[in-house]
């Protein structure tokens, strides 16, 4: 027979841990805000693609064919200008609420949408600027408001469209975009979905790209790391939401750290911008550290026992 003793604990220590449990009226009412909240706001789900080509546009409306096969009442509320075969045909079984003629250009018609209000809106693009006279001065604002309506919207968009990986990407593609949407908003979506094709598969979208297949066949690995990177932002902000509405607090352990030890030979750019994102991500700290031919039985070099210094953030050397 094996006896175990339990401590047991005073009344006292029990009315302690009572009132430990116990949440601030401060916090109650921030929590029946944050419920009441939910309960009006709509859902945003984005497809997100590393690439022109990768798929996003049929992957998205294909699922709006599918809601709609269900019995969801689903409109689109965008597309392309230039859609594929494989996407004008999902279209032609949807309904679309065409785009408005405002001061010479065009906008998602949010007037239309809000009256209709659907369950599922879809928007095939968001990194567009809305013409002079819009309610809205981009396209992913007109997707917030139908989102604080009460309305689903299911969206896309490429990464090199976010605001704040513009220039990362630009460095890689050395493609310049002017339309862009902040990566406060990313992280804002209840759902991210990477539309994750090979590699192979997006490179002949076109004559044009197909002749550079081999150039952008080294820089999809990047990209591609780039889009998990935020795709895990998303899910981060998410927990992090869910953690604060239920009253639990994270704890953290010790920093974890990333020596970057560089060679003459070595590809200083490309591992700093690696090593930058990494930190970015995690919030770790990255440490390089130069290493210096010596003479050694392998033959190669050997990192020097110099001092190691902090890499900064947000430049391209040590």
């Amino acid at each position: 027979m094996v006896l175990l003793w339990l401590p047991v604990a005073s009344a006292l220590e029990l009315k302690n841990m009572v009132h430990a449990r116990r949440k601030t009226p401060e916090e109650l009412l921030c929590e029946a805000d944050r419920y009441e909240a939910a309960i009006k706001k709509g859902y945003l789900k984005i497809f997100l693609g590393y690439a022109s080509g990768v798929g996003k546009s049929f992957r998205m409306l294909d699922e709006a064919r599918r809601r709609r096969e269900r019995g969801q009442d689903v409109v689109v509320g965008a597309v392309q200008p230039q859609a594929p075969p494989e996407v004008q045909r999902l279209l032609t079984k949807l309904e679309i609420i065409p785009l408005k003629n405002v001061g010479g250009g065009t906008a998602v018609d949010l007037e239309a949408l809000l009256m209709r209000h659907p369950d599922v809106c879809f928007i095939d693009g968001l990194a567009y600027d809305n013409p002079p006279g819009s309610p809205n001065a981009t396209r992913w604002q007109d997707a917030n408001e139908l989102v604080q309506a009460g309305i689903k919207v299911i969206a896309s968009i490429n990464i090199q469209y976010v605001s704040e990986l513009r220039e990362q990407i630009e460095a890689i593609t050395g493609k310049q975009v002017t339309q862009t949407v902040p990566i406060s908003f990313i992280k804002s979506a209840d759902e991210i979905e990477i539309v994750d094709a090979p590699a192979l598969e997006s490179l002949a979208h076109s004559s044009q790209e197909h002749a550079s297949a081999q150039q952008r066949q080294q820089q999809m690995p990047r990209l591609r790391e780039m889009a998990l990177v935020l795709a895990a932002d998303v899910v981060d902000h998410q927990l992090s939401k869910y953690l604060e509405s239920h009253g639990i607090r994270q704890h953290f352990g010790a920093q974890e750290r990333i020596l970057v030890c560089i060679t003459p030979r070595s590809n200083i750019q490309e591992m700093l911008e690696t090593a930058q994102i990494i930190t970015q991500r995690f919030q770790w700290r990255t440490i390089c550290r130069a290493c210096q031919p010596a003479q050694d039985i392998s033959g190669g070099p050997r990192c020097s026992r110099g001092p190691s210094r902090d890499c900064p953030r947000h430049r391209g050397t040590c």
